[in-house]
């Protein structure tokens, strides 16, 4: 929207069709600032979004960064793949209303140095698309994450961790309360025994670390919260569906998501995933598709296993 669209919303003046059609609709209403950085900066501008924020309206954006006119700042229309997840966003389909669910998401850094950690390839993606999903279907929504560089999905709760012992703390506190917890972070399985003061110098040509096991986060949280809905991710590159089953098991998981990370078409890093949904009684493959629709599907079957729809 201009800066004189957005007057015009907030003095009700209904000389076009959009701002006729603006008047006369009850539906939620969501605008996308689009103008020069002055302009937006003006406080006849910034007067009209509170205005406008007041009654009721969603104001998405707007971006910072270089403008058409040469000028760089605030006033760019957000990116659309943006404009679509704050829309979607508003809207929830009440199968998981009333839920709290926790989920984790992306790689642990477990530390060497003051320069150097062990990490995976986790880009964050799955975990982020089942917050969004989980938002859409009305839970409401702590999501604790590990360094990624994938915006989170507005209205839930973020916790930002470093390290596996940092995550599991993060999860106690959080899962008390919770109804679903949803464990889809690629926790580093081990850590350093020592951690080195200053940056270990490359002098030698071969190095020895010493390492020990982190916590098992899964397990953890099954053992303490028996009233919670546990479901794990398992990803795996060989006798995909024997690991995870022996998974679901040991750590008494009511689900477990098996993918297999051999596969370059899916996976970390990928747009896309292909899964296969394991309970205690039956096995289900969930064919590959985009990540978000992915966890929509999913999400959906959460809230059938768990009894909430």
């Amino acid at each position: 929207a201009s800066a004189d669209f957005i007057a015009t919303m907030v003095h009700g003046k209904a000389d076009s069709l959009l701002g006729a059609v603006y008047l006369a609709t009850s539906a939620l209403t969501s605008v996308a600032p689009a103008m020069n950085q002055a302009m937006w900066c003006h406080p006849a501008t910034l007067d009209n979004i509170d205005t406008l924020v007041q009654r009721g309206v969603d104001i998405i954006g707007p971006g910072d960064g270089i403008q058409a006119c040469g000028d760089t700042g605030p006033g760019r229309m957000e990116q659309p793949e943006l404009l679509i997840e704050q829309l979607a966003n508003r809207f929830t389909n009440g199968k998981l209303q009333g839920k709290k669910i926790v989920i984790t998401a992306g790689p642990t850094r477990e530390p060497l140095d003051p320069v150097r950690y062990i990490s995976n390839h986790s880009s964050g993606k799955m975990g982020y698309a089942l917050t969004a999903a989980a938002i859409e279907a009305g839970a409401d929504v702590t999501l604790i994450t590990g360094p990624v560089n994938v915006a989170p999905p507005s209205r839930c709760k973020v916790i930002s961790i470093s390290s596996a012992e940092d995550m599991l703390d993060a999860a106690m506190v959080e899962a008390k309360d919770a109804h679903i917890f949803i464990a889809t972070a690629a926790v580093a399985d081990y850590k350093a025994v020592s951690v080195e003061a200053q940056k270990i110098k490359s002098t030698q040509k071969t190095l020895t670390l010493t390492l020990e096991k982190n916590p098992d986060i899964l397990s953890s949280i099954a053992s303490a919260y028996q009233q919670l809905f546990v479901v794990g991710f398992a990803a795996e590159s060989k006798d995909v569906q024997a690991y995870a089953q022996d998974k679901l098991r040991r750590k008494n998981l009511d689900v477990i998501i098996a993918n297999d990370i051999s596969r370059q078409d899916i996976g970390f890093n990928s747009d896309e995933n292909e899964v296969s949904w394991i309970d205690k009684n039956s096995s289900t493959l969930l064919s590959k598709r985009n990540k978000t629709q992915l966890a929509r599907d999913l999400i959906e079957k959460i809230a059938t296993a768990c009894g909430s729809e």
